[in-house]
């Protein structure tokens, strides 16, 4: 006759994971970066601009020249807070016109937060 201590031997329990809600990762706030008008650079130059450092075919680059130079600013690109504020600092980095005699240096441009 099997002893009562060992027929009582409990299994093992195993617990199950209770699936968490997962979070939904946050995304990165964005960050308009701005391009300014002024007097002194040409639309040649500002196309010439915006296709070395964004990538911005001739027509891109056409349009945005126009609406820098009609409503005084252009948003060029909208991306993450770093990425908008080395943006930023190439369009200051760019140099002068060379094609305008006045112009001292390069454009001016600003980032802001979207929304």
């Amino acid at each position: 006759m099997p002893d009562s201590a060992s027929a009582a031997v409990a299994e093992p329990t195993t617990t199950v994971p209770v699936a968490q809600p997962r979070e939904k990762p946050r995304r990165q706030p964005r960050y308009h970066v701005i391009l300014w008008n002024d007097d002194d650079h040409s639309y040649h130059y500002v196309m010439a601009m915006l296709k070395q450092l964004f990538g911005h075919p001739h027509e891109r680059g056409f349009k945005l020249a126009e609406q820098v130079d009609r409503s005084g600013r252009a948003i060029v690109l909208t991306t993450t807070k770093e990425h908008a504020e080395l943006k930023r600092d190439q369009i200051h980095a760019f140099g002068a016109d060379r094609l305008v005699a006045r112009c001292k240096g390069s454009m001016k441009a600003s980032i802001e937060a979207e929304g």
